[in-house]
């Protein structure tokens, strides 16, 4: 039950072999033990979740409960909501009750889905290792003494650990697929607009995304069905028609259920910069697809190698312009003595921001100036139309695009702290799939020498959910990467 993916536990509730209570119960009880040792939940909701679980099991009795009824979920902690603290991480939201609920959240409680509580995070989803929380690191269930990936994390190692069946994440440059390949489960990131970012705490209003982690690309589409939609609050959420994100999963393909499929293979992802191990990882991955019936064809995406720059001149940008209304007038945290207002908007900051969000904060103000704006901010967005441009191109000659999701396995705790570029560097290969707002799934595929999990990205055209979905799929079909437990957190 513990190991079950959201699909098996589906069938299993609706077939009453089991009863959301019990599940519920399991799950809880998991992440009271394993969270002192993980940090991967920031909020648990014991009350809330029993009497949710309770109520979902009214449903499938009455015979009204959708596929999802009944599975118990965690929400990243820049998903408002209602009733519960959403902290984002940081000490300048520490006590803050959301009064309302983001929209995927909404959707997901309307689906059935039963809220276990939130999950650790960089604080303001700034950051690739979960190091920059006000409430300490989460640590890989892989290796404890080992970096969850960020922003994410705790929802990634939540999900890694099996103390919940799936989570949701955000992902501005990569905080949904980096965590899911450090910490060895799926990780996907939806085309811009799909799911609405109402309720969403902003970072970067172009970039955010919101998106899932589950233990399989099954899991993922069955939690997409649910969240996307649009949403009227949201002025850049897309008006499109409904679809069923899982519908390629249970065609009968045959034996080469990826014949027809050309996979890109972008020279630019496979030069100097990816662990050995990785490299290695993905090369076998790519035969896998060959033997599935998939093509291959070489692509260039020649402004690729911009994507970092243009990335921490927008994201930061964009991150100043949010962040002001974090002032301690309204809301969260407020110094306990100043001397006048001005003061008191200094002193409220200085004290409840970290060192990473300060740094983003002024590093945005500073390209947003007067003088600056031309040369860094409007620039970095023409660049940014180059690198959407080599991506149309390439999927003219290709449907997918393969390669690492990250340079490197898990990092020790500590490690890159004091290096901010060398973190930064953790997104090289995600940035450019939110630069140019298309979908993109990370999935395991293997372990380096120190058994350190290996993720490997599928990117795909705007709204080609589905595609890259089966294809990832179909990979996971001929292989159990994806159903390897930590060994300390085997049930």
């Amino acid at each position: 039950m513990i190991t079950s993916s959201v699909a098996e536990l589906s069938r299993s509730l609706l077939a009453r072999r089991l009863s959301s209570i019990e599940l519920t119960g399991s799950l809880l009880d998991r992440i009271e033990t394993a969270n002192p040792t993980l940090n991967a939940f920031l909020t648990i909701d014991r009350e809330g979740a029993m009497s949710q679980a309770k109520a979902a099991d009214a449903r499938i009795a009455a015979g009204t409960a959708s596929p999802l009824t009944g599975i118990p979920l965690a929400h990243k902690d820049v998903i408002m909501t209602e009733g519960l603290r959403t902290t984002c991480g940081s000490r300048m939201l520490e006590n803050f009750v959301a009064p309302y609920s983001a929209f995927v959240a909404e959707r997901l409680a309307r689906a059935g889905m039963v809220t276990v509580g939130k999950t650790n995070m960089d604080e303001f989803a700034m950051g690739s290792s979960n190091e920059n929380s006000y409430f300490g690191p989460v640590r890989n269930p892989w290796n404890t003494t080992c970096v969850a990936g960020g922003s994410s994390g705790g929802s990634a190692a939540a999900v890694a650990a099996r103390l919940v069946p799936a989570a949701t994440g955000t992902d501005t440059g990569g905080s949904i697929r980096q965590p899911a390949a450090l910490s060895g489960v799926c990780g996907l990131k939806p085309t811009y607009g799909v799911c609405s970012r109402y309720g969403l705490v902003a970072l970067a209003s172009s970039l955010d995304t919101p998106g899932v982690f589950g233990q399989t690309a099954e899991d993922c589409a069955l939690l997409l069905n649910a969240m996307a939609g649009h949403d009227a609050r949201d002025s850049t959420s897309l008006d499109r028609p409904a679809e069923d994100y899982a519908r390629q999963l249970s065609e009968n393909a045959g034996a080469k259920p990826l014949a027809g499929v050309r996979v890109g293979l972008p020279r630019e992802y496979f030069g100097a910069g990816a662990e050995p191990d990785i490299v290695d990882a993905i090369e076998t991955a790519i035969a896998g697809f060959r033997s599935l019936g998939a093509t291959t064809v070489e692509v260039s995406l020649p402004n690729v190698d911009h994507s970092l720059p243009v990335y921490y001149v927008i994201s930061p940008a964009e991150a100043s312009s949010n962040l002001a209304r974090f002032d301690g007038v309204r809301y969260g945290h407020r110094a306990a003595k100043y001397d006048d207002l001005t003061d008191m908007y200094k002193k409220t900051r200085a004290e409840g921001f970290g060192a990473e969000v300060k740094r983003r904060i002024l590093i945005g103000t500073y390209v947003l100036s007067h003088g600056y704006y031309d040369a860094y901010y409007l620039k970095a967005q023409q660049v940014r139309r180059l690198i959407a441009d080599d991506f149309r191109k390439a999927y003219q000659r290709c449907d997918v695009i393969v390669g690492p999701t990250s340079p490197t396995t898990a990092f020790c705790i500590g490690d890159n702290i004091d290096d901010p570029l060398k973190m930064y560097l953790n997104d090289i290969f995600t940035i450019a799939s939110n630069l140019t707002g298309t979908p993109a799934i990370s999935i395991p595929c293997g372990f380096d020498g120190k058994g350190l999990p290996i993720g490997l990205q599928i990117q795909g055209n705007a709204f080609a959910e589905a595609q890259i979905l089966n294809v990832a799929h179909r990979y996971q079909q001929t292989t159990d990467w994806h159903r390897r437990v930590p060994a300390g957190f085997a049930p």
